[in-house]
C-alpha cells in the first residue's frame, strides 16, 4: 500500500466541509423534533419511542454503506458516490419534515431523514482515513468537528434569526412558521455543502486496479444467514414481550412483532461477509472504546430527547404545548444548543495540539467530565445566563467525541477494511439510543414523573461514566496490518 502523504490545510478543509450540511440535518431536528412532537399531539412520556428512526437506521444502514464504499470504485471515486446520493435524498426530506400534517406523518418522515443522512455520513468518516496519515488523522477529525458546530450553532439559531426578521406565526399543523423556514433553507445549505466536497476533493484509485477488481469478483456475495436472522428475531420477540409485561402494563400483538422484526432486521444485516467477519475480529482498542461510546452517547440521547422541553419547564415554568411560554422555551431551548455548538467550534482547534501533549485519551476523558457535570447542574439551575452556560462544558464535550474516538480507532484499523468497521462502530452510538428509546418511557413516567430536566441530569451521570470506561482504552495502538 502506498503511503499517504501529508495534506494541507486548504486540503483538510475542502474534504471537511460537507459535514457543514450534514450537521444542519442533524442540528434542526435534535433542537426541534420534540416540539414538533409535542406541537402534533404527542405526550411527553411516547417522546422516546418516536425518536427510534435515528439510532435504527444508523444501525442498519452505516455498517452496509460502509461495507459496499470499501469495494466501490467509480468514476467520482470511492465515499463520494455515497456523500452525493445521501445528500440529496436527505435534503429532500428535510423540506418537506415541517410541513407534516399529523404526527404519524413527521415520524415517518424522520425514518425517510435518517436512514439518508446516515447514507451520507458514513463514508465521512472513513474519508479521513483514506486520505490522511496517522498523523493527520486528530487534525482531520477535528476539522470535522469544528465544521460540525459551525452547522450546528446555525442550524439552532436559524428558527430565532427568522423571528427577529419577522417571521412569527404557525402553520397549520401547529409548527411555528420559523421552524419551517430554517428546516427548508437547511435543506439547500445540506446539498450544496456536501456538492463543494464533492467537486474539491479527489479520492484516490486503488494502488493496483486489477488487484482490486479481482477481489471485488471473489467477494462473497450476501447470504441470509438462518440462525443469524432467527436468533434475533427471538431476542426482538422476547424483548417486545418484556416491554409490553413491564413497560406498557398490557401485552398486545404489537410489541412481541415489533421486536421480532427489529431483531430480524439486525440478523440480516449481520448476516453480510463483511460485517461478521469484521466483529469477530475487531481489535481491541474498538472492543474498549464500545463501552465509552455506549454510555456517551446515551447521555447525548438524553439531553437531545428532553432539553428543549427541560427549558420550557426549568426556565420558563411550563410544560403545556398550548402555551405561549412553551414556545418560547423551546425557541430558546434551540439557543441555548446553539451555544454547545459554537463552543465546539471554538475549542475544537485546540484539541489536536492538546492531544499531541498529553494524548487523545487523556483529552477526551477531561472532555467527558465536563459534559457530564454540566448536564448535572441543569437540575439546580432557572436562570436563562447560567442555563445557557451549562452548554460550555458540553460543547467541548461534543467536540472531543466527533473527534478522539475516531482517531484513537482509526489508528487500530487496517485500511482496507476502515469503511465497515466505521460502520459497525456506529453500532455503539445507536444501541444505547435504541436501548433508550423503547425503555426510558417507564423511567420518564413513572420514576421522573414526566420530568424532562431529570432526564437531562440522567444523560450527565451517563456521560461520566464513560469517563470512567475510558481508563481501560489504550493510550495508544499499533496500526493493524492491511
Amino acid at each position: 500500500m502506498r503511503p499517504l502523504r501529508s495534506l494541507s490545510l486548504p486540503a483538510i478543509w475542502n474534504m471537511s466541509f460537507g459535514f457543514l450540511g450534514i450537521q444542519f440535518g442533524f442540528g434542526l431536528q435534535l433542537a426541534n423534533m420534540s416540539a414538533i412532537y409535542a406541537k402534533l399531539g404527542a405526550d411527553a412520556s411516547k417522546i422516546p419511542l418516536l425518536w427510534l428512526a435515528g439510532p435504527m437506521t444508523g444501525l442498519i444502514v452505516q455498517p452496509i454503506i460502509g461495507a459496499m464504499s470499501d469495494r466501490t470504485w467509480t468514476k467520482l471515486g470511492r465515499r463520494r458516490p455515497y456523500f452525493l446520493v445521501g445528500a440529496i435524498l436527505a435534503s429532500v426530506a428535510l423540506f418537506f419534515m415541517p410541513d407534516a400534517p399529523a404526527l404519524w406523518a413527521a415520524a415517518a418522515m424522520l425514518w425517510v431523514l435518517d436512514t439518508s443522512i446516515n447514507v451520507s455520513m458514513e463514508p465521512f468518516r472513513a474519508f479521513v482515513a483514506d486520505k490522511l496519515p496517522d498523523e493527520q488523522r486528530t487534525l482531520g477529525f477535528v476539522m470535522q468537528s469544528f465544521f460540525i458546530g459551525i452547522g450546528a450553532a446555525v442550524a439552532n439559531a436559524l428558527p430565532t434569526l427568522f423571528g427577529h426578521f419577522g417571521v412569527h406565526g404557525n402553520a397549520a399543523n401547529g409548527v411555528p412558521l420559523a421552524v419551517q423556514y430554517a428546516f427548508k433553507l437547511g435543506a439547500a445549505a445540506f446539498l450544496l455543502a456536501v456538492l463543494y466536497t464533492v467537486i474539491t476533493t479527489p479520492e484516490f484509485p486503488p494502488e493496483d486496479m486489477a488487484e482490486f477488481l479481482r477481489k471485488k469478483r471473489e467477494h462473497k456475495r450476501y447470504k441470509l444467514q438462518p440462525n443469524y436472522v432467527g436468533g434475533g428475531a427471538l431476542l426482538g420477540l422476547l424483548f417486545g414481550v418484556s416491554r409490553g409485561v413491564l413497560v406498557d402494563g398490557a401485552l398486545g400483538l404489537w410489541q412481541p412483532l415489533g421486536g421480532a422484526v427489529i431483531g430480524a432486521i439486525i440478523g440480516a444485516v449481520l448476516s453480510g461477509p463483511e460485517v461478521s467477519a469484521a466483529l469477530r475480529e475487531m481489535p481491541v482498542t474498538m472492543k474498549r472504546l464500545a463501552v465509552v461510546q455506549f454510555f456517551t452517547w446515551l447521555g447525548l440521547f438524553c439531553m437531545w430527547m428532553m432539553f428543549s422541553l427541560a427549558t420550557a419547564q426549568q426556565v420558563f415554568g411550563t410544560t403545556d404545548p398550548q402555551s405561549p411560554a412553551f414556545d418560547q422555551g423551546t425557541l430558546f431551548g434551540g439557543q441555548t444548543f446553539a451555544w454547545y455548538s459554537i463552543v465546539c467550534f471554538l475549542v475544537a482547534f485546540l484539541l489536536a495540539p492538546l492531544a499531541a501533549k498529553i494524548g487523545r485519551r487523556q483529552v477526551h476523558g477531561l472532555a467527558l467530565v465536563l459534559g457530564g457535570a454540566s448536564l448535572l447542574a441543569t437540575g439546580f439551575i432557572h436562570d436563562r445566563t447560567l442555563w445557557q452556560c451549562t452548554m460550555i462544558g458540553v460543547g467541548v464535550a461534543w467536540a472531543s467525541i466527533l473527534a478522539m474516538p475516531y482517531a484513537m480507532l482509526s489508528s487500530a484499523l487496517p485500511a482496507a477494511r476502515m469503511g465497515v468497521y466505521m460502520g459497525i462502530f456506529n453500532f455503539f452510538i445507536v444501541l444505547p439510543e435504541i436501548l433508550a428509546s423503547l425503555t426510558l418511557e417507564p423511567v420518564v413516567r413513572q420514576v421522573f414523573h414526566n420530568d424532562p430536566v431529570k432526564v437531562v441530569m440522567l444523560g450527565g451521570a451517563s456521560m461520566l461514566v464513560a469517563a470512567v470506561a475510558l481508563v481501560w482504552v489504550p493510550a495508544d495502538q499499533p496500526k493493524a496490518g492491511t
